[in-house]
């Protein structure tokens, strides 16, 4: 063996390592610890929605309303979705260190896709709305399966052509903001999906809502995949790459929100204090998301990791037992929360019907909102009660998909 070779094979040997172990079945849990915070934040997210008096009557995103700590409980959790797509499509990457032909990683791709996106669209819309018929509401999940699907075909493409289509996704696909709907003619439903988001009509009459279009989120899963092989490199060089992606991820947002240059479909202006203005600055487009809302949390989360690394103690096995199941706490969370806000409102004599049929009663029916919910602390009291229930489910299923290897339990 010559020295060149020699040094190639040890350069190489770490990355051999962290593949031989994922292929053996061992988690990243890097990868599990980010999952793992970032659901938590989701669950804040969505107890908002469902017991803070606020959100029923205005944007806690806007700077004339809100205040800074209500602003801050909303905003932290923008970091969710980006991290969840993106993670997905790292995760996808780490299935050809496991083994995974890319005929396997494919058709797996497709059906778990498909999946996803018939759950969004039944267990989930109901959840969300507990009313039969229900509304489609159409958010992450379907946003993630429709994603798969797109990698399904682009994992037959060299990875850093898979990488650079993503970028020019997320870099380009505000240049279409100005291609509305109703330019397509009988594509507009599809255009809808795609891109624009917004109001599902069928005929005449509203059927639900695309919160997620998908094409952007495409574009995050197809990042992750391509940047999928930095987190087989050792922790060091991985941890390094990292903090270099998350620094220059944000200084581009600064750059470009700071100048409005491009990237968002509303401009910040200055306001009339420091506080306000920071959070006009912040205020970017999630649905869809914009280019400035990719660069803004992909960057923090990438930035996270490493520290999160790093993290001992209690918390670090808390994010790790609701990381290695995220997909299950989604689904339980969103009856639950929704159960206990109908309760707690209940508990209090109060008449609580508008909970059911949720979203259709805050468009059609919005004062039937006007005396429910909580102040702020109520909905942080109401997470962790979540989050308290919740734990021992996960422990419980994240063993089960430790001990066994039914082919349906990489559907869950």
């Amino acid at each position: 063996m010559t020295d060149t070779t020699a040094r190639r094979v040890a350069a190489a040997a770490p990355s051999i390592a962290a593949a031989s172990a994922l292929a053996a079945g061992v988690r990243l849990h890097e990868i599990d610890l980010l999952r793992g915070l970032v659901i938590v934040l989701m669950a804040l997210d969505h107890v908002r929605d469902y017991f803070h008096a606020g959100a029923f009557t205005f944007d806690p995103l806007d700077p004339d309303r809100t205040n800074a700590v209500l602003y801050a409980t909303r905003w932290i959790t923008h970091l969710c979705a980006t991290a969840f797509v993106f993670v997905a499509g790292v995760s996808a990457f780490l299935q050809t260190a496991k083994g995974r032909q890319t005929p396997q990683l494919s058709g797996f791709l497709l059906s778990r896709g498909l999946w996803l996106v018939a759950l969004e669209a039944t267990v989930l819309s109901f959840g969300w709305s507990f009313a039969v018929p229900y509304p489609l509401f159409l958010q992450v999940i379907w946003a993630i399966g429709w994603s798969m699907v797109a990698l399904a075909g682009l994992v037959w493409l060299p990875r850093a052509a898979v990488l650079a289509l993503g970028i020019a996704i997320v870099a380009g696909h505000n240049l279409l903001d100005p291609l509305t709907p109703d330019r397509f003619g009988p594509l507009a439903l599809a255009w809808t999906f795609l891109h624009e988001g917004g109001p599902l009509v069928l005929g005449d009459t509203p059927i639900g809502i695309v919160l997620y279009p998908v094409l952007p989120w495409i574009g995050v899963m197809a990042i992750g995949y391509g940047l999928g092989a930095v987190f087989l490199e050792p922790a060091p060089k991985r941890d390094r790459a990292l903090l270099a992606l998350s620094a220059t991820m944000i200084a581009l947002f600064i750059l470009l929100r700071g100048l409005n240059l491009y990237g968002d479909p509303g401009p910040w202006t200055a306001q009339g204090d420091p506080v306000r203005g920071a959070m006009a600055f912040l205020d970017v487009q999630k649905y869809p998301p914009s280019l400035m809302y990719v660069l803004a949390t992909l960057g923090i989360s990438l930035g996270l990791m490493p520290l999160l690394a790093r993290l001992r103690g209690p918390a670090r096995g808390v994010l790790l037992g609701f990381g290695a199941v995220p997909f299950f706490f989604y689904v339980v969370h969103v009856y639950l929360v929704h159960a206990l806000a109908i309760g707690a409102n209940a508990a209090l004599g109060r008449e609580a019907g508008g909970m059911f049929n949720f979203f259709v009663n805050m468009i059609a029916a919005p004062e039937r909102y006007l005396h429910l919910g909580f102040p702020l602390v109520g909905v942080y009291v109401a997470w962790i009660i979540v989050l308290a229930l919740l734990y021992p489910a996960c422990r419980w299923w994240g063993q089960v998909k430790r001990t066994r290897r039914d082919w349906w339990l990489s559907y869950l």
